[in-house]
């Protein structure tokens, strides 16, 4: 079991949900129930994992919902692309974003590793 606050992949996928909140303020309320929501819901879906996987039993639980977060993630920034292509974001703040989500995306994938070697 792991203390999720501590991990940095956490405190770094906290940090992403409260940038991506800042910027869907800026998109247009007609979005609120479709764009909006997806984005949301995805952002968010990020550090939950990671807390309830950490809450596990095992690295091998703990494992299955890392990679979870990496689906949120993917997904994430597919969404970010479409308001960018639907110019309701623009270059820079996808590209900010999108520099944020890989970065977490690497920690995951070092972290990943490390918990495998633990179980061989």
């Amino acid at each position: 079991m792991h203390n999720y606050k501590e991990l940095k992949i956490w405190q770094k996928s906290i940090d992403l949900v409260e940038n991506v909140f800042q910027l869907i303020r800026e998109l247009p309320l007609s979005e609120k129930y479709g764009l909006i929501d997806q984005i949301k819901r995805s952002a968010i879906s990020v550090p939950s994992n990671i807390a309830e996987g950490a809450g596990r039993n095992s690295n091998k639980d703990f494992r299955r919902f890392l990679s979870i977060s990496k689906g949120s993630l993917n997904e994430l920034n597919t969404q970010l692309i479409i308001s960018n292509r639907l110019n309701f974001i623009d270059n820079d703040k996808l590209n900010q974003l999108e520099k944020d989500i890989n970065e977490i995306q690497k920690i995951i994938y070092k972290f990943n590793q490390n918990l495998e070697s633990k179980n061989n």
